[in-house]
């Protein structure tokens, strides 16, 4: 598992056990995620002259794209798709090995942010000339290991960090930071973490005469990510909708709310045969949902 990846402005030395990662989740370049925190943390650092610092590094990205939202439960891994275009100096040399490219998301500010997610390992670079790539990468979520709070729901921003290590191991004696270089670029986009919805319907009685009372009852839910469970979600404007047997369209036959546990109930009149259905629209921390039709035998 990742460790949450949280970090704050540090003063002095570079503090990365925010940002470590275990070695079954480490790249198979020759450096580590924990080494390019080490570097974006001395970069990122007021005062991290006295330890010194990664020198500019003659990149910068573009073309950023990324999926409108990110959909999270509460245990599954969830990895969305990155694309960008990095250009570069004719001085930096993308194909070393041990020059690391990579996006990032992250809440809050992007020099002290409350949360940042990256993937699992460096994005892929494609030349397509001598001074410009396009590059791919992935954001790796994993919600069960306590990387997203209820908090984190809503607009994330997107950035991209390109490190050169030059030959230097950050593991050696010898290590010279300032020998490295270390691009970090923020507003480049932005998406919405989401916190997974489910929506359940039944009908019945089943059969009923026609003309008789149909309760309708379910519950709307979504990922609780303090918890690791799905809660109900509380005064949400649901749609009922039926479609009738031998149609493939259904229509809005009311909107009910969601009760304070995120229970629904509602009544109709039996008319004919068909399937009933709750839709919601979604919000900005929670998507779109509709349950599975239930079928009504109408006599």
């Amino acid at each position: 598992m990742r460790i949450r990846a949280t970090v704050a402005a540090v003063s002095g030395a570079l503090a990365l056990s925010a940002l470590a990662v275990p070695a079954a989740q480490a790249d198979d370049s020759v450096a580590s995620r924990a080494d390019v925190a080490k570097v974006r943390q001395a970069a990122h650092a007021a005062s991290a002259r006295a330890a010194g610092k990664p020198y500019a590094l003659n990149v910068s990205f573009s073309n950023f794209k990324i999926a409108k939202a990110v959909k999270a439960g509460t245990t599954n891994h969830v990895a969305t798709t990155v694309t960008y275009t990095l250009t570069h100096g004719a001085d930096v040399d993308i194909a070393a090995r041990d020059f690391v490219t990579d996006p990032i998301i992250y809440r809050g500010s992007y020099t002290a942010p409350d949360n940042m997610l990256y993937g699992n390992k460096p994005a892929k670079c494609t030349a397509t000339n001598a001074t410009t790539a396009t590059c791919k990468g992935t954001i790796d979520v994993y919600p069960g290991d306590h990387e997203l709070r209820n908090t984190d729901a809503g607009t994330w921003r997107a950035a991209a960090e390109a490190t050169a290590f030059n030959g230097q191991d950050p593991a050696g004696e010898t290590f010279d930071i300032t020998k490295v270089g270390y691009k970090g670029q923020s507003g480049l986009g932005s998406t919405l973490m989401q916190r997974f919805s489910k929506l359940t319907v039944d009908a019945s009685p089943e059969p009923v005469k026609k003309g008789k009372p149909i309760t309708v009852t379910g519950k709307l839910s979504r990922a609780n990510w303090d918890r690791g469970t799905y809660n109900g979600y509380v005064e949400q404007p649901v749609n009922l909708q039926f479609r009738k047997n031998g149609s493939n369209t259904y229509t809005t036959v009311k909107t009910v709310k969601t009760n304070a546990t995120g229970n629904l109930k509602t009544t109709v009149t039996a008319v004919q045969d068909g399937y009933f259905r709750f839709t919601f629209a979604g919000t900005t921390t929670t998507p779109a949902a509709t349950a599975t039709g239930d079928f009504v035998d109408v006599r």
